[in-house]
C-alpha cells in the first residue's frame, strides 16, 4: 500500500586498493574511465523490495524471472532458491514492470521499463528490451517515449510476435501510448489500439485457445505531485479476433457498469476460453465473468478487499486447468474455486500484490509478485520460497557514529534497517551480502528520516507517514513515540490537514549541537528534550497554492494515505558552521533560509527552478556557513531536468551547476565531502556523479563495464522455503 523509495539502494563505494588493503587480493585491472579502479558492494540488508512483474517458462520448471521495480530484472534457474541480476549494466532504467518469456523459445525473453502502478513517486522507463540467450545480453527494442509499459505478451508459437500495453507519460498527455505490435520481435512497431493522449493500455491477454483472440483495457489515469486520477471517458475494455489488425470496444456490453471506468484487470481461462474475469473499477465496480468471450457479463462480486486501492492493484489471473478457479490480487492475496462468489486468502511471504504467472501446464507452479520481491509455489500456494533478493527500496539513508559506522533506512512497505559498513561480499557480516547478512530495526516506519545520536549512536530518532516519530534507545530496549503533533491525517485532503508532515518529511540533528532536532511539516519544529516538547520556529514555508491541496483520488476512487499529503517542508539542513543558520525547501518548490535560529525566515528560491518544484535536498556546506547546496526536480510536472544549484551567500545569488548532468537526468540527493571542501556527489534518478570543482563540471561513478563474475556482481541471494 506503500510508497516507493527516493533513495538509493544501500551501497558503499570502495577502491580496489582499500580491498587489498584488507587482505582481498591484488586491486583489480581498472575499467575504462578515470574511475575504473573503484567498486561498488552491497551490504543489504539481505530483504526483497517491490515487484510488479514476474514470469515463467512451461518448459523450464525451474526457471523464473522477476522486475524490481528499483532494481532491474532477476533471475532464478533453481525454483527460486538463489536469484542473480541479469540486466545490470545493459539497461539504462532501473524499473522492469512487464516481463515475458517467449512460450515457443526461452530463451527469448522480453521486458518493459517504468511502472504502471501508478504510485507517488514511480520511476520512469525507457521502452522495452530483448534478450535471445536467456539473459545473458540484452538489446534495445524501441518505445522509448512511452516511459512506462505496463505488459508484454508473446505470441504462443511465434517469438517475433510480440504485444505491448503501454501505458505513456505519468504526469502528462502524450501520444505514445496504447497497445502496440511487432511481427520482427522488437525491430519494428505499430500502433494497433489507440483512444487518445490521456489514455494508455494497462492490460492485455492473449486467448489461451486462440492467438488470434486478443483482449486489451485502456486506462485513463494521471499522477502528478499533488495527486492521482484514476477513471474517465477513455478507459474500456477492448477485443481483437484478428491478431491486433481490428478492435471492438466491450467496454458497454450488457452486464458492465454503465458509468465512469477506472483500472481493469482482465484473464481468460485456459480450461475454457469463452471465460473471461475482469475485475473493474467503477462506483458499480466489482468482479465480473463472462461465459461468450465478452459479449455478455455478470457482477459475481463486488467485495471492497477487492477493489481498494484500485489504481494499486486491480490484477486477476484465470487458472490455465481449472474453469472456475481464480486469483485476485490486492493488499492480500485471494483465491477462489467457485468463479468469484466466495474467496480464501492465501498466506505469502508480504503483502501488496501486484503479478502472477502460473504454469500453463501445472496450476500447482506458480510466481508472485509483491511489496516484498517475488515468491514461488510448487504447491498451489501451500508454502513459499522467502524473498530475500537485495532489491529493497530506501527512501533516505543515513550514516552514525559506530564504529565501524552503520548505515540506516526506511525500507518501503517494511521497517528501517541498519547494517554495518564492515558488511561485504566474503567479509564479516555474510557470504557474498546473502541471506545471513546481520540488521536491525529502529523504530519509526516504511517511509521516514532516521537520525542517530551522534553522542549515544544506539539512541534514534525515526519517522514514519502521518507525522510518526518515535525515539528508541536500542541498548536500553526503550522506545516511545514523540509526534510533534497528535493526530492521523489519513484520508484528508492537504487542505484539511492542520500539521502536514509529508510521507517522507525530514528529522535531523543539529550539527552544531546534539540536544536540538528538527523536524518538518508545512512549519519547522524544534525539540531540545529528545522530542518531550517541541516549539514551532516558522511560519508556513510552502507555496500552499489551492489548487494543489485539494483531496487525491477520483473520479471514483479517492486515495489520501499520505503520499499526496502537498505544500510540505520536504528537507531541513540546519549548518554545521552556525548554528542560527537554517535552510528549508519545500515539496512545492520554495527555498528558506533563517540567519537568527528561526526568528525570521527569507525566500530564497532559485528563480531558473519553475514552480512545484520538489526540493528534494538541501546541504549546506560543512566548511562555509553562507554556502548551501540544492538538489530538485520537476518529474512529476513531466520535466526531467536536473534542477542542482549552489549559493555562497545565504541564498542572495544561485548558480546552476548542472553541467556533464544527462539532460534527462533528475536530481534527487547532493552531498559535500566531510574532509574535502568542494568535492561534491549527486544522486539522480539514473546514477551517481561527482564533482570535483564546486559543481562546476560533474563525471559520472556508473561502472562502464558489465559484469560477469560473482567478484563484480551482486550475484546469488539464498533463500529458504517458507
Amino acid at each position: 500500500m506503500r510508497r516507493t523509495a527516493t533513495a538509493f539502494i544501500l551501497f558503499t563505494l570502495l577502491s580496489a586498493a582499500a580491498g587489498a588493503q584488507r587482505g582481498g587480493g591484488a586491486p583489480q585491472p581498472a575499467d575504462a574511465g578515470p574511475f575504473g579502479a573503484l567498486r561498488w558492494r552491497s551490504l543489504g540488508p539481505a530483504r526483497g523490495g517491490r515487484s510488479i512483474a514476474v514470469a515463467g517458462s512451461a518448459s523450464r520448471i525451474h526457471e523464473y524471472y522477476m522486475g524490481a521495480t528499483g532494481g532491474g530484472l532477476w533471475k532464478t534457474t533453481d525454483g527460486g532458491v538463489t536469484w542473480r541480476a541479469v540486466t545490470d549494466g545493459q539497461i539504462r532504467s532501473s524499473s522492469v514492470g512487464a516481463v515475458a518469456v517467449a512460450p515457443s523459445n526461452p530463451e527469448v525473453v522480453y521486458i518493459g521499463t517504468g511502472e504502471a502502478d501508478i504510485r507517488g513517486n514511480i520511476i520512469q522507463g525507457d521502452g522495452a528490451y530483448k534478450t535471445t540467450d536467456g539473459g545473458k545480453t540484452w538489446t534495445h527494442i524501441g518505445l522509448v517515449e512511452t516511459q512506462v509499459i505496463a505488459k508484454i505478451r508473446v505470441h504462443p508459437t511465434n517469438p517475433d510476435i510480440v504485444y505491448v500495453a503501454a501505458f505513456g507519460h505519468h504526469a502528462a498527455p502524450n501520444p505514445e501510448r496504447g497497445i502496440y505490435r511487432s511481427r520482427d520481435g522488437g525491430k519494428t512497431w505499430e500502433t494497433i489500439l489507440f483512444r487518445d493522449d490521456k489514455s494508455g493500455g494497462d492490460e492485455l491477454v492473449i486467448d489461451p485457445g486462440n492467438p488470434q483472440i486478443l483482449y486489451a483495457a485502456l486506462w485513463q489515469a494521471y499522477r502528478n505531485s499533488w495527486e492521482m486520477s484514476s477513471g474517465g471517458p477513455g478507459s474500456g475494455i477492448f477485443k481483437s479476433i484478428d491478431g491486433g489488425d481490428h478492435w471492438s470496444e466491450i467496454s458497454h456490453n450488457p452486464g458492465l457498469p454503465k458509468g465512469v471506468l477506472g483500472k481493469i484487470g482482465l484473464s481468460v481461462s485456459g480450461a475454457d476460453p469463452t471465460r473471461v474475469y475482469a475485475q473493474i473499477e467503477a462506483e458499480d465496480g466489482g468482479f465480473f465473468l463472462s461465459d461468450d468471450g465478452g459479449a455478455t457479463w455478470k457482477k459475481v462480486n463486488e467485495r471492497r478487499d477487492l477493489r481498494q486501492r484500485a489504481f494499486y492493484y486491480s490484477r486477476v489471473f484465470a487458472d490455465p486447468r481449472v474453469k472456475d478457479t481464480v486469483y485476485e490480487l490486492n493488499v492480500n492475496f485471494h483465491k477462489s474455486t467457485d468463479a468469484g462468489k466466495t474467496w480464501t486468502t492465501i498466506r505469502v511471504p508480504h503483502g501488496d500484490n501486484h503479478d502472477m504467472w502460473i504454469a500453463p501446464n501445472d496450476s500447482s507452479r506458480m510466481i508472485e509478485a509483491n511489496d516484498g520481491g517475488a515468491t514461488v509455489s510448487v504447491n498451489g500456494g501451500e508454502t513459499w520460497t522467502a524473498e530475500t533478493m537485495p532489491t529493497a527500496q530506501f527512501y533516505h539513508v543515513i550514516t552514525t557514529t559506530h564504529v565501524p559506522f552503520h548505515i540506516c533506512g526506511a525500507q518501503q512497505d517494511n521497517s528501517t534497517a541498519c547494517v554495518s559498513s564492515r558488511q561485504a561480499q566474503g567479509g564479516p557480516g555474510g557470504s557474498g551480502g546473502g541471506a545471513d547478512q546481520v540488521f536491525y530495526s529502529v523504530g519509526g516506519g516504511e517511509s521516514g528520516y532516521i537520525a542517530s545520536d551522534p553522542r549515544a549512536p544506539d539512541v534514534f530518532y525515526a519517522g514514519s507517514y502521518g507525522g510518526l516519530i518515535t525515539r528508541l534507545d536500542r541498548r536500553a530496549g526503550q522506545e516511545r513515540q514523540i509526534n510533534p503533533y497528535p493526530d492521523n491525517p489519513m484520508g484528508y485532503g492537504s487542505a484539511d490537514i492542520a500539521e502536514r508532515f509529508q510521507w517522507t518529511f525530514p528529522i535531523v540533528i543539529a550539527p552544531t549541537d546534539p540536544n536540538v532536532i528538527y523536524v518538518g511539516s508545512q512549519h519547522v519544529w524544534k525539540s531540545t528534550n529528545e522530542g518531550q516538547s517541541w516549539t514551532k520556529i516558522s511560519p508556513d514555508l510552502t507555496r500552499h497554492d489551492p489548487k494543489s491541496m485539494g483531496s487525491s483520488g477520483g473520479p471514483i476512487t479517492k486515495d489520501n494515505t499520505g503520499v499526496e499529503t502537498y505544500a510540505t517542508v520536504f528537507t531541513i539542513a540546519p549548518s554545521p558552521k552556525d548554528g542560527n543558520v537554517i535552510w528549508a525547501g519545500s515539496d512545492d518548490g520554495y527555498v528558506h533560509v533563517t540567519r537568527n535560529g528561526g526568528t525570521n525566515w527569507k525566500n530564497v528560491t532559485p528563480k531558473p527552478m519553475g514552480d512545484f518544484a520538489r526540493i528534494s535536498l538541501i546541504e549546506a556546506s560543512p566548511f562555509r556557513a553562507g554556502t548551501a547546496y540544492v538538489a530538485a526536480n520537476r518529474y512529476q510536472q513531466d520535466d526531467f531536468k536536473p534542477y542542482v544549484f549552489r549559493t555562497d551567500d545565504y541564498g542572495e545569488t544561485w548558480t546552476a551547476i548542472a553541467s556533464g548532468i544527462a539532460p534527462n537526468d533528475f536530481a534527487r540527493a547532493i552531498r559535500e565531502d566531510r574532509k574535502r571542501e568542494r568535492l561534491l556527489y549527486l544522486g539522480t534518478e539514473h546514477g551517481i556523479y561527482v564533482s570535483f570543482d564546486d559543481g562546476a563540471k560533474w563525471e559520472s561513478l556508473r561502472q562502464t563495464r558489465i559484469c560477469r563474475t560473482r567478484r563484480c556482481t551482486i550475484s546469488r541471494w539464498r533463500s529458504a522455503i517458507s
